[in-house]
């Protein structure tokens, strides 16, 4: 009995199984068992979920030791064929790459943006929302004009459903954004962000069909039984660890303190 090869393996078979890798394998490992692994590596629908944030920390980043460039992410993008759903932005991400994916992912459904691209790129990214009209996901940094954001997903994100705002500064401005244009958010991760009592009462007041909402360590209100009764129709409302004050502005950073894990549904 002659022994089964791996290029006589089924071309759907061996896509299906790519997709489930990811960014590192599909540019280090399979391109180079075969040349079946290789023409299979190149398929669109290996390419639907890209991180590049994977890149920046993995066996790949001693490549990129001046930053991931433009020209390697369009290559990636262009992979996708259209067909990204989701996507990691770099750190060093510049703006021609940043308005390349807006142009070439119109099936964009998950967006993650580091902190800094939040800063560097504020006045763009509202400008970009417009192009992904199937955006269900989006997480942003400390991005100082998110009430503009969360007008754009109203008016051509039809599907959006789940918000990451880790850090930031919710005002009553922005609380009365979220309320007004994302009244029906189901998942919202606000930790460690600065948000006063009335701006977190004003959102459980309005959003009804929150599912989770994560306000843990955040600083500018306590929780107590009120909050707790406005919050009751949210299965999962996490407050722990929220405080009135900064005491680290007296006591310094708890050292037991831990990384923020990146928020993303599966």
């Amino acid at each position: 009995m002659s022994v089964p090869k791996w290029e006589d393996l089924n071309m759907d078979c061996l896509v299906n199984v790519l997709t489930r890798v990811g960014i590192e394998s599909l540019l280090l490992g399979a391109p180079f068992v075969c040349q079946s692994w290789y023409k299979a590596s190149l398929h669109p629908s290996c390419w639907q979920i890209i991180n590049f944030q994977k890149i920046e920390s993995g066996p790949l980043s001693w490549y990129f030791y001046d930053g991931i460039t433009t020209e390697f992410i369009k290559s990636i993008i262009n992979r996708s064929r259209g067909n990204a759903t989701a996507v990691w932005l770099p750190d060093d991400c510049t703006e021609e790459a940043l308005r390349y994916i807006a142009d070439e992912c119109p099936a964009l459904k998950a967006l993650i943006l580091s902190g800094n691209l939040c800063y560097r790129y504020f006045p763009v990214i509202p400008e970009l929302i417009s192009k992904w009209k199937n955006l269900e996901q989006l997480r942003l940094g400390r991005l100082s004009n998110m009430e503009r954001v969360f007008e754009e997903i109203n008016c051509h994100c039809k599907n959006f459903y789940w918000l990451c705002a880790f850090g930031a500064n919710i005002e009553r401005d922005t609380a009365s954004a979220i309320v007004t244009f994302l009244p029906n958010i189901k998942y919202l991760y606000m930790r460690k962000a600065n948000i006063d009592r009335e701006s977190l009462e004003m959102i459980l007041q309005v959003c009804k069909e929150l599912v989770l909402l994560d306000a843990r360590d955040c600083v500018g209100y306590e929780c107590d039984d009120q909050l707790l009764k406005l919050a009751s129709h949210i299965s999962n409302f996490q407050h722990e660890g929220s405080t009135l004050f900064d005491y680290e502005d007296y006591w310094g950073p708890n050292e037991h303190d831990s990384i923020y894990d990146d928020y993303l549904s599966d």
